[in-house]
């Protein structure tokens, strides 16, 4: 029996209904697979506004937006501080591809970079996903990480605890989420040269 394209889409196991209805291209809707090596924006807002509206993560009233920035850094001036500019990184672990030579590989060694701030009623996070080279091109192309499901809500979850603290001061900051146990228990060394992160001296893994 032929599946209608709602039901092929219901059996996707942790996939959104939505996103099939949203995209004409149903094979390019898998998203929640850890093997995802593609950076997905949409996963990551998508996310969020669940955190926002199922689970109530800042549940004050406000009106909070994610949006994405590639060349932002986290040194804030004195002007964006009187602004309530405050900076986030998290260390994640993501699936990349070399854009030259298809090459994939994972490393639990990926900084984020989050800014935010509340203003009024109105709140802002701008995020940037920093990417790493391939060992075998040394051409200094950076390929953006892709991540999991688990992965982006395990980073928006300790997002939401730092937004809860510093934006709305409650005391109870316990990083929901934590570290992923990949970045703990791997062996591997992180490679700097390779690391876009590291090469604008802003690496998570020179924190651990």
């Amino acid at each position: 029996m032929m599946l209608s394209f709602v039901s092929q889409c219901k059996l996707l196991g942790g996939y959104k209904y939505r996103d099939c209805v949203q995209s004409d291209i149903f094979k390019l809707n898998v998203v929640s697979s850890p093997s995802t090596r593609n950076w997905l924006p949409s996963l990551w807002k998508e996310t969020f506004e669940e955190l926002l509206d199922d689970d109530n993560e800042l549940d004050h009233g406000d009106q909070w937006t994610l949006n994405f920035s590639y060349t932002q850094g986290n040194t804030l001036t004195t002007e964006e501080r009187k602004r309530g500019w405050k900076t986030f990184c998290h260390l994640a672990f993501g699936n990349l591809k070399c854009p030259s030579c298809s090459k994939v590989w994972s490393s639990a060694k990926v900084t984020v970079l989050f800014r935010y701030r509340l203003r009024g009623e109105r709140g802002v996070v701008i995020m940037r996903p920093f990417g790493q080279a391939c060992r075998s091109c040394h051409d200094d192309t950076y390929a953006r990480p892709g991540f999991s499901e688990e992965e982006v809500e395990r980073a928006l979850l300790r997002l939401c605890a730092k937004i809860r603290k510093n934006c709305y001061g409650e005391m109870d900051d316990n990083d929901v989420g934590g570290e992923p146990p990949h970045s703990k228990n791997n062996s591997k060394p992180h490679e700097s040269d390779l690391c876009e992160a590291c090469s604008q001296g802003i690496c998570r893994v020179k924190e651990e």
